[in-house]
């Protein structure tokens, strides 16, 4: 055979194989390059779902202390709102009244006073017309008793806005509370065809820690 072919012949044979080889290597590539960035993803995926941002009680107390009826947004109760701020109202509309009615009285007491002490009349035409009739003695303890009902008001307003904030912090803490059937002590109740009477029984239900995947850096 002519040495010139033969040649031509190696020259091919090792082409072709070069050629697969190359193919080969760049396909590996490829399927390690597809898994790894599949893992990748993965790996980060089931991070994210892990550092997913839980229910914070903390806020609820801080929005509701600052912000009456804030902290019950932020755990979505807002059918709670509307009462919350039915709770503060009350006292509120309280304080109003019978600070108003204070400051009226405190005034034709003191008029009438002056007048029964000095024979001073500049203060009586000021004097609201239901008091005029009023002796100085009633005066007085009207005065007195709205007085009291005033810092009354003061007292209310101060628990109801406590208890709006004591409200939002508890079911703060239990908006991530396990309701499901796969608790550690479990409450059901029991019929014994035997003795036909019912009962109640606990169950336990010992649960395994959760495997949580920390991110490595």
């Amino acid at each position: 055979m002519n040495p010139y072919r033969i040649l031509i012949l190696l020259l091919v044979s090792f082409l072709l194989v070069q050629q697969t080889s190359a193919q080969s290597d760049s396909s590996k590539n490829a399927i390690v390059k597809t898994s790894t960035a599949g893992a990748i993803a993965d790996t980060n995926n089931l991070v994210k779902k892990d550092s997913v941002v839980k229910h914070d009680p903390r806020k609820a107390t801080r929005r509701s202390a600052i912000i009456p009826g804030w902290g019950q947004a932020y755990n979505r109760e807002y059918w709670k709102i509307p009462l919350v701020y039915g709770a503060i109202a009350i006292p509120t509309v309280m304080f109003i009244y019978n600070n108003n009615w204070y400051k009226k009285t405190k005034y034709a007491y003191e008029a009438k006073y002056t007048f029964e002490t000095t024979g001073d009349t500049t203060g009586l035409a000021a004097i609201d017309p239901d008091l005029k009739n009023l002796s100085t003695t009633s005066l007085q303890s009207y005065r007195n008793s709205f007085r009291r009902d005033r810092d009354y008001s003061i007292l209310f307003f101060l628990l109801a806005w406590g208890l709006n904030v004591v409200d939002a912090t508890v079911f703060g803490h239990l908006k991530d509370f396990d309701v499901s059937n796969n608790l550690s002590m479990n409450l059901k109740p029991q019929f014994n065809p035997n003795t036909k009477s019912s009962g109640l029984m606990l169950t336990f239900h010992p649960k395994k820690p959760e495997k949580k995947l920390y991110e490595v850096r």
